[in-house]
C-alpha cells in the first residue's frame, strides 16, 4: 500500500478515501459473516436462543393455598417467607408419584 500523506490532501480527496475505506470494509465484514455462517453450519451450529426458551416445566412445589413453583428462577416471595418462618422445601414437594396407586403383581406359578 502507497504511503498517503493526509495532512496535506484536499476535503474532497479525504472525503473519498473515506468513503472507500467503507465501503472496503463493509464487503470485508459481509465476507467474513458468511463464512463465519459457513462454518457454523458445518458444525452444526443454530444460532437460536436457549432450548428450553417457551417449554413449560411441571411443577414441583405447591403450597395449600395453590401458589406453585417450578424450581426454576428466583424463589417466590410466598415460599422465601415460609421458608423463613421454618418450613422447608420438602413441605411443599409435589412428589410425581403422589397420585399413583400401588398395584401387586401376581407371582407366577
Amino acid at each position: 500500500m502507497a504511503n498517503v500523506n493526509v495532512a496535506s490532501m484536499s476535503i474532497d480527496a479525504l472525503l473519498k478515501l473515506r468513503e472507500g475505506i467503507e465501503n472496503v470494509l463493509t464487503r470485508r465484514t459481509h465476507e467474513l459473516k458468511a463464512q463465519l455462517a459457513m462454518l457454523g453450519h458445518e458444525i452444526g451450529f443454530k444460532a437460536r436462543g436457549s432450548s428450553l426458551k417457551g417449554r413449560s416445566v411441571p411443577v414441583k412445589y405447591r403450597d395449600k393455598s395453590g401458589n406453585t413453583w417450578a424450581g426454576r428462577g428466583a424463589q417466590p416471595v410466598w415460599l422465601r417467607e415460609r421458608l423463613k418462618d421454618g418450613a422447608t422445601l420438602e413441605d411443599f414437594a409435589v412428589h410425581k408419584n403422589a397420585g399413583r396407586v400401588k398395584t401387586r403383581r401376581r407371582a407366577k406359578r
